[in-house]
């Protein structure tokens, strides 16, 4: 046998940021689907402990941090808009390389 390169695919890393309610969910399921569809690997979480909301600052929620930074607040966007949000962030990463 000769050894084989195995691809190493960086995730991405999500959080959806709010105390549970519909809008919350909904988010995380929006954002889980457009995951899928595009094929995407990334790490998801939905914080929803009050003390970690209370480090972001933020005024309204729910809220979607992708690799740290907050990107939408107070809003539930389409699968579109969350799309070229992920795709902009991972297109972003690739490029610092």
């Amino acid at each position: 046998g000769e050894p084989v390169d195995e691809e190493v695919k960086e995730t991405l890393d999500v959080q959806v940021l709010g105390p549970g309610c519909y809008q919350c969910d909904q988010l995380e399921q929006t954002i889980m689907r457009a995951l899928s569809e595009m094929d995407l690997p990334a790490s998801v979480e939905h914080i929803t402990d009050i003390k970690e909301l209370s480090k972001y600052g933020l005024v309204r929620l729910p809220a979607l941090v992708i690799n740290g930074r907050v990107v939408v607040a107070g809003t539930v966007p389409t699968i579109r808009k969350i799309k070229d949000l992920l795709n902009a962030v991972a297109t972003e990463r690739d490029v610092s390389r």
